[in-house]
């Protein structure tokens, strides 16, 4: 696919604790602007679903217990950006890349295939304690072609409009597994592992992160990334 044939400028790469809000931010960009959202988490989950020879991979990593290697994930993304390069002037990497690896290989991606596109790393700046209320208050759509994201936290911009049920599909809403207090201790500490390393690696390539204060009301965080995405126009 050459320069002509694609309409994509920009990549956003959010980098961000999980509760951070990157996925919320991401659907109001989605809805807003047109862009496109990569979650590899639900591309992966796609995949299975769809039963293709990259998802049945997934599946049998994930039904053995091991994690999905970072092959596979580069083969998902590199699909995925062929796909929706002609659709949208920008996309956002939703906590992706996790590793100074997937980095790596998406950077030789982007470089091959996308050289023209303007990449800015992002990086939510958001305590730790914000994030375990939010988290331990977060409620997630079981539909699995929706997953709309809702939180019963005090003044939060998410509660759903009728107690346990999803504003968009009706169904019914769960609690994540991953979402209780053990578990969200486990993921900080991984994800300040790995951010710190992918900052660190992104400042080589002579990217510079801008830092976005997330701890604040969801229409605040929302103007000021317009505000940005504006100085930075496609």
């Amino acid at each position: 696919m050459n320069q002509q044939q694609c309409r994509l400028k920009t990549i956003y790469i959010f980098i961000g604790p999980p509760g951070s809000g990157k996925g919320t931010l991401s659907n109001l960009c989605t809805s807003h602007f047109g862009w496109e959202t990569l979650s590899t988490g639900n591309l992966c989950r796609k995949h299975i679903i769809e039963q293709t020879e990259i998802g049945k991979q997934i599946d049998f990593a994930l039904k053995s217990g091991k994690l999905v290697s970072d092959s596979l994930i580069t083969c998902l993304v590199e699909e995925w950006f062929e796909q929706i390069s002609n659709k949208a002037d920008a996309v956002i990497l939703d906590g992706y890349p996790r590793t100074v690896a997937q980095a790596e290989a998406l950077q030789n991606c982007l470089n091959t295939k996308f050289s023209w596109a303007n990449i800015k790393i992002v990086r939510f700046s958001v305590e730790d304690e914000v994030v375990a209320n939010r988290l331990g208050n977060r409620y997630t759509c079981t539909n699995k072609d929706c997953q709309a994201v809702y939180s019963l936290a005090k003044g939060s911009n998410l509660v759903p409009k009728r107690a346990a049920v999803c504003d968009y599909c009706s169904s019914v809403l769960g609690k994540r597994a991953d979402d209780d207090m053990k578990a969200i201790q486990e993921r900080l500490i991984v994800y300040h592992k790995h951010a710190g390393d992918l900052i660190s690696f992104y400042g080589t390539q002579g990217y510079k992160a801008i830092e976005f204060n997330v701890d604040k009301n969801l229409d605040a965080v929302f103007t000021e990334f317009k505000q940005f995405a504006c100085l930075h126009s496609l």
